[in-house]
């Protein structure tokens, strides 16, 4: 009985394991056992590239929030002036 189901249980793993294999997980997973010591630690040419590209878009992105909050105030500066013009102009 044991033996049968060791049986089926091995029969069932081959395509299980052809799947996960094939599947871009397992490619990911079988570049880093490739790609030696190095490449898993990531600290091969590739990564520090992409880490300097990362700050220089976060730095990018900083100024972007920067200028987009100065825009919403002004917006909301002209947005107030639209509202009631009466109010800021001079009283004879």
């Amino acid at each position: 009985m044991w033996l049968l189901v060791v049986v089926l249980l091995v029969a069932l793993m081959i395509p299980v394991a052809a799947i996960l294999l094939e599947s871009p997980l397992g490619r990911s997973i079988a570049r880093r056992l490739e790609g030696g010591d190095g490449a898993a630690a990531g600290t091969g040419p590739g990564v520090r590239q992409l880490e300097r590209r990362v700050e220089v878009l976060e730095t990018d992105l900083e100024e972007l929030n920067r200028s987009l909050a100065g825009m919403r105030e002004e917006l909301q500066f002209v947005q107030r002036l639209l509202e009631d013009p009466g109010k800021k102009k001079p009283r004879s």
